[in-house]
């Protein structure tokens, strides 16, 4: 609880509406984020709510019926915070801003219907398309992305492309619910398609090439006529509808008007929330997948299929190198040992549970003692499968340990995205500085102390990293303020939001570079085990295993 004379000051501006909420859905909980619009560093109140893919027909999916009571869940936690912490609950905000996991497929009808389940970024059924995409574009597509979806719906002649009328991602599709319009970040939308960093639109001549190439297969479908609008941060994308805020709050206390900027994607977001959107930064974002993003100097020199050529919220160019499997499968054994302390009648939360196994870690050998950790509960592009299979592998002689085993569930999380940064340091592509958010790094010098090994780069983690991109959605709603207009992002992040930020930063160790280099060497080799297991181990019946979250 705020201080008396500081709790009423926010009292006031969240009475005056002088507030920027954000929203972001992530892969297994969606956050709510209230913050001063004068000053954004400062978070006012917090809500959340807890939700999962499923797995239905071979394909992950979420409903949309599960969209909006989720939404409709975290903002009502929101609100109770705020009344609780200022003893008053909102009508009205100055902004808000909607963000999303990135990528994946949600076509509608000329009547709004949806024309097919959710297909989600975690999806990899999309092999010859992008592949075939790749080729035509002289531009890595990779199988998450918007078109990769809409074109291997083309290949297999799907009856529902003849009906497509409308394309978008996730936060496109809330946006729209919200406010009737139609329109997407640029940073999401270099998601769906390749961006043309000149007119920071898609680019027209790759559109040209793709409605030419589908012209005979899918006759009718243009790619202009489907995609959302593309606007960069600070624009206003539209305001609140009258339905749109039903949709939010059933209540009815939440008022019409409210102008949104563009919804964006969590990669977006997660570069606000670190302040890397200017050349020579980057930043590492771990949830369910996990995903680093450095932001260019230059055009990168050939085609790499490890990277994504994307871009900031406000336009430019960005390489990121995404790996669809991130923290779950450690969320899942600190869960297993939760329940362990929970069955022997000891009183620990998860957090707890989490602090002290993460802090064992740091007790392991340098090379996790020959223990290898696959985190695999889907499958994984940058290493070549189509499906996941979590593995722990040990040799007889290895030093098991719970110290190393815990080193090696760590440093799996980093192992294929070190694999995907080496095509950056092949190009020479230069980084000033490393950020890292996410709610692995909450226990303090553990999981950023092992990321700056792995990448053998200094990490830096601010205050807001367990808040995500939450927080950094509604920075860029923040940022929608007229006054602010013709203020770069990186000068409004640096000098309004960041200003008086303390980072932690670690500096790489030589022990952790070396044994982590040693880890990647055996985790490398064994891939062929994880390819076998694939082969030779299938699903349940009637679903796979469903994530179990990002750690808190």
């Amino acid at each position: 609880m705020p201080a008396d004379d500081t709790a009423a000051r926010y009292r006031e501006a969240i009475i005056g509406g002088r507030t920027s909420l954000g929203i972001e859905l992530g892969s297994t909980r969606i956050k709510a984020c209230l913050v001063d619009a004068d000053d954004p560093s400062t978070v006012l109140a917090v809500g959340g709510h807890e939700w999962e893919n499923e797995f239905v027909d071979r394909v992950w999916t979420y409903s949309l019926d599960a969209v909006w009571s989720g939404l409709q869940a975290a903002y009502s936690e929101l609100i109770a915070d705020v009344d609780a912490r200022y003893g008053v609950r909102p009508e009205t905000f100055g902004a808000i801003g909607v963000s999303a996991m990135m990528h994946g497929y949600l076509a509608f009808d000329a009547q709004d219907e949806l024309l097919v389940p959710f297909r989600t970024w975690r999806n990899t059924s999309t092999g010859p398309a992008a592949a075939e995409l790749t080729d035509l574009f002289g531009v890595n597509i990779p199988l998450r992305w918007s078109i990769a979806h809409l074109h291997q719906a083309v290949i297999d002649s799907e009856p529902h492309v003849a009906r497509l009328s409308f394309l978008t991602t996730l936060a496109g599709y809330v946006h729209w619910r919200l406010t009737g319009r139609r329109v997407l970040g640029v940073g999401d939308a270099s998601g769906m398609f390749p961006i043309d960093p000149q007119t920071k639109n898609y680019d027209a001549d790759l559109v040209a090439r793709y409605d030419s190439l589908v012209a005979e297969r899918a006759p009718g479908l243009s790619l202009t006529a489907v995609l959302p609008e593309v606007l960069v941060a600070g624009e206003a994308a539209g305001t609140l509808t009258p339905e749109g805020a039903a949709l939010l709050d059933p209540s009815g206390t939440l008022r019409p008007g409210i102008v949104l900027c563009p919804p964006e994607g969590d990669a977006g977001t997660g570069m606000v929330a670190t302040s890397s959107v200017a050349p020579r930064t980057g930043n590492v974002s771990a949830g369910t997948s996990i995903f680093a993003m450095v932001v260019l100097e230059r055009p990168l020199q050939r085609l790499h299929h490890e990277l994504d050529l994307v871009t900031t919220p406000a336009g430019d160019p960005v390489a990121m190198v995404h790996c669809n499997n991130g923290a779950s499968e450690l969320a899942a054994w600190v869960g297993l040992f939760s329940r362990f302390t929970a069955a022997a009648g000891l009183a620990i939360d998860s957090d707890a549970v989490y602090e002290t196994l993460f802090h064992e870690a740091l007790d392991g050998d340098s090379d996790a003692g020959g223990l290898l950790a696959y985190n695999y509960l889907a499958g994984e592009p940058i290493t070549g499968l189509t499906e996941g299979r979590p593995l722990v592998v040990r040799t007889p002689e290895s030093r098991f340990t719970l110290g190393n085993f815990m080193r090696a569930q760590l440093y799996g999380v980093f192992g294929t995205l070190a694999l995907g940064m080496r095509a950056l340091t092949e190009e020479g592509v230069a980084l000033d500085r490393m950020f890292a958010h996410g709610g692995m790094f909450r226990t303090a010098g553990v999981a950023q102390r092992f990321l700056a090994g792995a990448l053998d780069a200094p990490v830096s983690v601010a205050q807001t990293a367990s808040e995500g991109g939450a927080w950094g959605v509604a920075v860029l709603a923040a940022y929608v303020a007229p006054h602010r207009t013709g203020v770069a992002l990186d000068d409004y992040l640096r000098r309004c939001v960041f200003g008086g930020f303390e980072f932690e930063t670690t500096t790489p160790h030589p022990d952790d570079v070396a044994g982590f280099a040693a880890y990647l060497e055996q985790y490398g080799a064994g891939l062929a085990i994880e390819q076998a297991a694939v082969a030779a181990v299938s699903p349940a019946s009637r679903t796979e295993p469903t994530s179990e979250g990002n750690t808190p």
